[in-house]
């Protein structure tokens, strides 16, 4: 019998490091409840993730699904010049999914049943025997364990930390995916068993292949099903500008991102103009191929505190830290995994479980977001971002790691 056996979790928060996290607990004897604050499932959103092995942990470790059903992979990394020429290559296997096939699979093991939808936490408060977290819905609930894995705008990181503020970097990243087969055969073949990169003056875009949505008995993972993914990171100076471009076409403006088709007709133009003028030909194909690109505002900010009592900060709610090094996910997994091995060597004491696993994992914060903000700074403002470069590859824990 667990320790935990009768004890209660809530995570608020319904996205990847949400329901790792949910899941990891229900297996430690909780009973879970999950409230994610958007009103409609969250399927189909997002773009690619590159799966690093605490992000697929829970489907090799202790899912009946197989990973490989998940999955595309390739086996290169290379740089393209503005002629296409391979500059840089270097034999490096990496594994990716896309948003939607990986937060199905979960949600699938998790179930709906205690899955939340349209619930919005807004505050929580505390005392030795429980945490209450009250959502703008009018409900309340109160568990012996509140995990906050609510993103990069998370309600509960004010409380834990009222100086973590979200810092724009500069950038923003401009995302999208395009059928494969829609691309020409010298594109697919050139991109389609690797991870490209397009380095140009103060900027840069990474592409690789993700799971498609494939039809039925496909899998979306193979050569043709799947989809080419990218981001393309370009300057916008802060103020008006940004602003501005964030505005989206029905007039609402956005603070971290504009989803697919609400992004203004004439930044889209000017974007694709911009690819085919500055960019590997190649990547261009796939940028001006889009039909509905979108932008992702890329901010730092990271949490001096991941816990609080009963309640804690994971993934991006707690650090959220720029894409390139592809760790965005990794670290809201890691986050839980840590925390599930902390409350599973706690003699059921949460708050002491609690405060045991927060040293490290704002030490591993701190680490990646020094990372990943030198690298910014060098594609985006120094321009020393060099192909091949050991230092700039992808890796939570360190470049290759």
């Amino acid at each position: 019998m667990s320790r935990y056996d009768g004890a209660t979790a809530a995570v608020i928060g319904g996205s990847i490091g949400g329901l790792t996290a949910a899941l990891l607990l229900r297996d430690l004897g909780f009973s879970v409840q999950v409230f994610e604050r958007t009103p409609t499932p969250l399927d189909g959103r997002g773009g690619g993730i590159v799966l690093q092995p605490d992000t697929v942990r829970w489907f090799t470790e202790r899912s009946s699904q197989q990973p490989q059903s998940l999955h595309t992979s390739t086996e290169w990394v290379q740089y393209l010049d503005t002629d296409n020429h391979v500059i840089d290559r270097d034999q490096r296997t990496w594994t990716y999914t896309s948003w939607g096939t990986f937060y199905r699979a979960l949600l699938a093991d998790f179930g709906t049943a205690d899955y939340h939808l349209g619930e919005f936490a807004c505050g929580f408060d505390q005392d030795e025997r429980g945490a209450t977290v009250r959502f703008v819905s009018g409900r309340t609930v109160t568990a012996d364990l509140v995990v906050f894995a609510d993103g990069i705008t998370s309600t509960a990181r004010e409380r834990l930390d009222p100086t973590a503020q979200l810092i724009y970097s500069g950038y923003v990243g401009w995302r999208g995916t395009v059928p494969e087969h829609e691309l020409s055969d010298g594109t697919r073949e050139l991109l389609g068993n690797a991870i490209s990169y397009s380095v140009v003056p103060h900027s840069h875009i990474t592409l690789y292949p993700i799971p498609g949505e494939a039809g039925a008995g496909r899998s979306g993972t193979e050569p043709g099903d799947r989809l080419m993914n990218y981001v393309w990171y370009r300057n916008v100076p802060a103020g008006p500008e940004l602003s501005e471009m964030l505005i989206d076409k029905r007039g609402i403006p956005g603070k971290v991102s504009l989803h697919p088709g609400q992004v203004q007709d004439r930044y889209v133009d000017e974007m694709r103009e911009a690819a085919s003028r500055m960019l590997a030909p190649a990547a261009a194909e796939v940028v001006t191929a889009t039909a509905t690109p979108y932008v992702q505002v890329v901010q730092d900010v990271r949490s001096s505190r991941m816990a609080d009592g009963r309640v804690a900060l994971i993934g991006d709610a707690a650090c959220g830290a720029r894409p390139h090094a592809a760790a965005g996910t990794a670290k809201a997994a890691a986050d839980a995994w840590a925390l599930s091995a902390a409350l599973d060597e706690a003699d059921g004491d949460v708050a002491a479980a609690l405060r045991k696993w927060e040293p490290a994992q704002l030490e591993l914060s701190s680490r990646l977001l020094d990372r990943v903000v030198d690298m910014g700074e060098r594609s985006q403002f120094r321009n020393t971002w060099v192909p091949g470069d050991p230092s700039l590859r992808f890796g939570l824990y360190g470049p290759g790691r």
